[in-house]
């Protein structure tokens, strides 16, 4: 889709813009005069315009106050104004129309062979996961179930910097853009890529200090009524089944046979609270803060696993 050609209405021929504050206007006008739907790193209008016009003017895309006078030349508008149409006609995550993502001030490559980097487990390792994960330089073998474009395991390999990783997907497709990350953040000899079905990919005996994942949690009801943004993404990385909880109840099934003795496991499960605590009544379940509150992640201690 990258190299979709787009004609710019009538109106906007000539390129009646003469700045960058001209510009992140209109996107913001397009944005929401056309209702669009956000949450694939920012989640407003402005935030997004704001970015889809700095990242088009190859701008330092924190420093937007010194540029928004700047005098823009015609090719650096239409270059800017076809972004913003494919945003609006396309209806696609701004991510896929400029290759990348941002988390926790790291960059990177993202294509619609996987869904956006977006996790709350990102931020849980940035503060050092204390008391479940004490000492962050110390050596441990960590595994990432549902890699997608590996972005989780890359911040787990930079939040434990002498750790080992194993990160597993059952898409290819996903794998190599995953690769492509591992390698752009110079991880390749700390992280390994296993294509497969959760822990059948994984080598014979090997066991982890914790296992992270980010499965597909959405439950049926709510695939159906996801806007098109969500919808340009892989279904085979969102959905979970009825109640969200198919991968779910088999990560957690069989994940004290692939823990160590006081290891654990932590998993995202965005808006789907009830649908855990229906599923996993009888669990002795952990619910962690994140700034989305504390129903978005849980943890699991080995003891408190499923034998």
């Amino acid at each position: 889709m990258s190299g979709t050609v787009l004609t710019l209405p009538p109106e906007l021929r000539g390129h009646p813009f003469l700045t960058v504050r001209d510009l992140v206007r209109y996107a913001v006008s397009r944005f929401n005069a056309n209702h669009l739907v956000f949450g694939h790193g920012s989640d407003n209008a402005y935030d997004e315009a704001v970015y889809l016009v700095l990242h088009g003017l190859h701008l330092p895309l924190d420093l937007l106050e010194p540029f928004l006078d700047a005098r823009l030349l015609p090719a650096e508008t239409e270059a800017v104004l076809h972004l913003i149409e494919r945003r609006v006609r396309e209806r696609v995550p701004v991510a896929y129309l400029t290759n990348e993502a941002w988390m926790h001030g790291l960059r990177f490559y993202v294509d619609q062979r996987t869904i956006v980097p977006r996790s709350f487990i990102g931020e849980l390792l940035q503060e050092g996961l204390e008391p479940w994960l004490p000492d962050p330089e110390g050596t441990a073998n960590l595994l990432e179930l549902c890699t997608g474009s590996g972005c989780l395991a890359v911040l787990m390999a930079h939040a434990c910097p002498n750790a080992r990783i194993d990160a597993v997907d059952l898409s290819h497709d996903a794998l190599e853009v995953a690769r492509r990350n591992v390698t752009e953040h110079g991880l390749a000899d700390r992280i390994a890529l296993h294509e497969g079905d959760l822990y059948a990919a994984l080598p014979a005996g090997q066991r982890y200090d914790a296992i992270f994942t980010n499965p597909p949690y959405v439950n049926e009801a709510s695939m159906q009524a996801l806007p098109p943004e969500y919808l340009a993404e892989p279904r085979m990385a969102l959905a979970g089944g009825d109640d969200g909880m198919d991968i779910v109840r088999r990560i957690i099934a069989d994940a004290r046979a692939h823990l160590n003795p006081g290891g654990v496991l932590i998993v995202e499960i965005g808006n789907e609270r009830a649908n855990v605590d229906a599923a996993f009544a009888d669990l002795d379940i952990v619910w962690l803060p994140t700034s989305a509150g504390d129903d978005q992640v849980f943890l699991i201690e080995y003891d408190a696993l499923p034998a």
